[in-house]
């Protein structure tokens, strides 16, 4: 070895492992405070009246209003390119949850809560990809939701076509109704706004 090359070796830093320390059990008794960023404004105002697959229906229009003083005007800055944006929210009228429940859609058959997109969940966090329409300030004006009218919002999120949708994906169970062949393809094209 010449000297730079154990100069160089004697002055690299082993990388950083910043799970060391971390007690996996203490991790998953956790107990975690958010603070919403924003709310809904939506027609929706009745938990049964909402879509449970907006692709499925009519796109209705929606708001969310981020609140104020929290430099949420620069943290908008440069979403408005995307067509589309994750929305994850917390379901604010959800009370308890099932470990098995019986989807709307498909056979009449429980199935587990986790390979369901069930609005009632152990954790009632929700997350919609929704059309991006404009944005005025604060206030994103969307369209293709599930919302309800006061959902408080924890956070967004662009879409981005190369890593949110996987070409090769499975449906799982879903595979086996006939659920998929009556989903027109270009109802859940993402790729126009």
């Amino acid at each position: 070895m010449s000297q730079l090359e154990h100069k160089e070796h004697k002055n690299r830093k082993s990388p950083k492992s910043y799970t060391d320390e971390i007690n996996h059990a203490d991790s998953a008794a956790l107990h975690i405070n958010m603070q919403a960023i924003g709310v809904v404004h939506s027609n929706y105002h009745e938990r049964f009246a909402t879509p449970r697959q907006p692709v499925l229906g009519e796109a209705q229009t929606a708001q969310i209003r981020l609140n104020a003083g929290m430099n949420f005007d620069q943290a908008l800055q440069d979403l408005e390119g995307f067509s589309h944006i994750w929305v994850i929210y917390w379901m604010h009228l959800n009370q308890g949850w099932n470990p098995t429940v019986i989807p709307p859609r498909g056979p009449k058959i429980r199935r587990g809560m986790f390979a369901t997109r069930a609005p009632h969940r152990p954790n009632s966090i929700g997350l919609s990809a929704v059309c991006l329409k404009s944005i005025e300030g604060r206030i994103l004006h969307i369209e293709g939701h599930d919302m309800l009218d006061g959902t408080p919002v924890l956070d967004i999120k662009p879409y981005l076509p190369y890593a949110d949708a996987i070409a090769d994906a499975t449906s799982g169970w879903l595979a086996d109704t006939e659920l998929l062949d009556a989903v027109s393809p270009t109802r859940m094209d993402f790729s126009t706004p």
